[in-house]
């Protein structure tokens, strides 16, 4: 669990405490003015702001497969204004924002929908078949 300090951000939006579940790989943020999100580490992962997955713009948005059993190694704060989140194949390039972690909490369900629906139509699997 990381207690966080009251932090300035975008609209305000700060989060009080950020605690992750290792055995449910599941990141819950609860913000200052009460809510409360879960996110799976794969959505954390599939969803990342880096550019490795969301590209330099809209249309180069990158399909990550293979995610289902990823988890998170660590969480480190980035100044006052989000988190960067290590994760257990390698990647952390992501800086997860205030503002991006409460937007995508209230929007989750339909980025995870699009997000597998993309993931079937590409013909690619969220289970990591290994390397050969």
């Amino acid at each position: 669990m990381i207690k966080s300090k009251k932090l300035i951000s975008d609209r305000g939006i700060t989060p009080d405490e950020i605690r992750y579940s290792k055995s449910n790989k599941c990141l819950t943020v609860t913000f200052d003015n009460g809510r409360t999100f879960s996110y799976s580490a794969e959505l954390l992962r599939v969803e990342s702001p880096s550019a490795e997955v969301k590209g330099h713009n809209t249309s180069e948005k990158r399909i990550v497969p293979g995610c289902q059993d990823v988890g998170i190694t660590k969480i480190d704060y980035v100044g006052n204004y989000a988190v960067r989140i290590h994760f257990d194949d390698m990647h952390n390039t992501g800086i997860y924002s205030w503002l991006y972690l409460y937007e995508l909490g209230e929007t989750k369900d339909k980025v995870w929908n699009c997000y597998l629906k993309r993931l079937e139509g590409l013909g690619l699997k969220r289970k990591s078949t290994g390397a050969s």
